[in-house]
């Protein structure tokens, strides 16, 4: 009504009013009656905005790659990008006059770009494959540098890439090259796998060995400790063997002294009856034999005298006629003589 409207933005949106080329309402979340013919609104969004991307760049190596990702950005310098680009709302206060906001989202693609054909120069297709951490990090640096974003007034929330990928080709080539490593690791995981259970193999084997080595080990030991005990046995028994033996030496050196002594006892006993003897012989030596029988019968038993005179008589069996011996008598004469009487 007579040229005045309302205008009301959001939160999120920066609204400048002009008159005649000067600002002179300017907010985020404003709401104000203004004279449509004389003013213009300028409407700059805030909030952080999601754009995905898509490039085909060349790496280090001259390999081509598609790098995928999204870059999420917010106005941080109204005033800035106003005055960079055309933010104007047409007269119904809802549609722009222009196509700068729609291209905004672009240019910031494009600063990526730029950024991200810096990063790549740097690295080969090897190296981003393993990891593109490195070219985020850059890429975010170059996006932050006041030549980046904020000369556009804007501000880099977040910097992602999803995807880096060669061409088909590059692709089966390095497929095929990363399958021959892995096959190549394989056999050498299998290799290692079986040399692993022949050392585990070699070394219960020689855990084996060193066993019946310490088990013969002991069994020579104790062998040794039974001959050690077998020889102080031996040993024992010849010292006292030895000992036996010294003293039957002992013994029988005592032995020989007594049969020495005894042999000359004996001999002086014998001496002594040989003088006794010659001394007797040469005192009957004169006498007649005769009388030396009677002196010897006149002592003598019974049945030697008896004896004597069946001598007699055989030497005189010449002389004799006959001679008759009764069994009585022979009783009688052998009969031993009765042992006088005491009164």
């Amino acid at each position: 009504m007579f040229g005045f409207r309302y205008a009301k933005a959001s939160p999120t949106t920066y609204l400048i009013q002009f008159r005649n080329g000067q600002a002179i309402r300017e907010g985020a979340g404003l709401a104000f009656f203004y004279f449509a013919p004389s003013a213009s609104l300028v409407s700059i969004p805030m909030e952080s905005v999601d754009v995905p991307f898509m490039f085909r760049e060349v790496s280090a190596d001259f390999q081509e790659v598609t790098v995928q990702g999204q870059v999420t950005y917010r106005v941080a310098e109204p005033r800035v990008l106003a005055t960079l680009m055309n933010f104007t709302l047409k007269p119904n206060g809802a549609d722009y006059v222009s196509e700068d906001p729609v291209k905004l989202p672009q240019r910031v693609v494009n600063t990526v770009q730029v950024q991200l054909r810096a990063g790549l120069q740097g690295l080969t297709l090897q190296d981003l494959l393993r990891g593109s951490e490195g070219l985020v990090q850059t890429v975010r640096e170059g996006l932050r540098r006041p030549d980046g974003l904020p000369s556009l007034g804007l501000e880099l929330v977040s910097l992602a890439i999803l995807a880096i990928k060669p061409t088909p080709d590059t692709a089966r080539a390095l497929e095929a090259k990363v399958r021959e490593q892995i096959l190549k690791e394989a056999d050498d995981a299998l290799y290692l796998r079986r040399n692993a259970a022949i050392e585990q193999e070699r070394a219960i084997k020689e855990n084996e060995l060193n066993t019946e080595i310490a088990v013969e080990t002991k069994k020579r030991q104790i062998r040794e400790t039974q001959m050690d005990a077998e020889r102080a046995v031996l040993e024992k028994r010849l010292q006292i063997q030895a000992q036996e033996m010294q003293g039957s030496i002992v013994h029988e050196k005592e032995n020989e002294a007594l049969t020495e002594l005894r042999v000359a006892n004996a001999k002086r006993d014998a001496d002594a009856k040989a003088y006794a003897m010659n001394a007797l012989v040469r005192t009957v030596s004169g006498v007649d034999p005769k009388v030396l029988q009677a002196l010897a019968l006149g002592s003598a038993e019974p049945g030697t005298i008896i004896a004597a005179a069946f001598q007699e008589l055989a030497q005189n069996a010449s002389k004799i006629g006959e001679l008759n011996i009764s069994p009585d008598l022979l009783q009688q004469l052998t009969r031993p003589a009765a042992a006088p009487s005491r009164k």
